[in-house]
């Protein structure tokens, strides 16, 4: 059995942890914390896309809403290739804590590995940033 390396990237956001899942469980909201993806995303069919981001056109499925907290998504791209995310809102006493599970693909440099958990950690803080204004 193949496994790879994690890294748990997180945060505290000092709201109510449903009020920081439903902005950050809506798809449409996305590009206003995410950086990654583009600066609008449309709904297409059962997925989510992405165009003209920095990492290109992509699609997004989401989990349905839920009451746990759970935002997972895969992301395909235009080459066929997939990747599920693990991203979590949970109660922290009056807030919540956001965390995103990091997984490093095979082959990923080291640099690369860090600057993919350095990108997904400013975009929790740009999360953060618009839930505590």
């Amino acid at each position: 059995m193949k496994t790879h390396a994690v890294r748990l990237v997180h945060l505290t956001i000092r709201r109510d942890w449903r009020e920081v899942y439903a902005l950050a469980s809506d798809p449409l909201s996305m590009p206003r914390w995410a950086e990654g993806l583009s600066a609008t995303m449309r709904r297409d069919g059962e997925d989510y896309v992405a165009d003209g981001g920095p990492i290109g056109a992509i699609r997004i499925r989401f989990t349905p809403d839920n009451a746990y907290g759970v935002i997972d998504h895969t992301v395909t791209f235009e080459d066929g290739r997939r990747f599920y995310n693990a991203l979590r809102v949970q109660p922290n006493g009056d807030g919540a804590e956001v965390i995103f599970t990091l997984l490093r693909m095979e082959d990923t440099p080291d640099a690369d590995f860090e600057r993919d958990a350095e990108a997904v950690a400013a975009d929790l803080r740009r999360l953060k940033a618009l839930c505590e204004a």
